[in-house]
């Protein structure tokens, strides 16, 4: 594979890692005009709650690190929220209890975003 190939490719994983991040941080709100969508949200939350209380690190951020490598960029050590995410919200490392923090966060923001779907949806067909 060519070098440059292998960069865009690194990169392409950084955007949807964070469309990723993004979706399981948000897309509970989008269940009020799309409550099918619970089928791809829930897991989505259930799998970033469970690499953040096990202290794991997603898929993406080797395959990321392999392209990049073989792009003949550097690969980082750290995972995808600690290399890309805290830097900009935290300034310090990452750590066991902020990862648990940051699981509790993803658990009730989505909670939270449920919540206001559901009364939404009822709203609605009440209407």
């Amino acid at each position: 594979m060519e070098g440059r190939m292998a960069l865009i490719l690194a990169d392409i994983l950084v955007v949807v890692h964070l469309l990723f991040v993004a979706f399981v941080m948000a897309g509970g709100f989008l269940l009020a005009r799309w409550p099918r969508l619970l089928a791809l949200q829930l897991p989505a939350v259930t799998w970033a709650a469970y690499i953040e209380l096990s202290g794991g690190i997603c898929p993406l951020t080797p395959l990321e690190n392999h392209f990049r490598t073989l792009g003949g960029g550097s690969a980082y050590s750290d995972d995808f929220v600690e290399h890309y995410l805290l830097p900009v919200l935290y300034p310090e490392n990452l750590s066991m209890p902020l990862q648990q923090v940051l699981a509790g966060l993803v658990v009730l923001v989505n909670l939270f975003a449920y919540n206001w779907a559901y009364r939404a949806r009822r709203r609605k067909q009440a209407e």
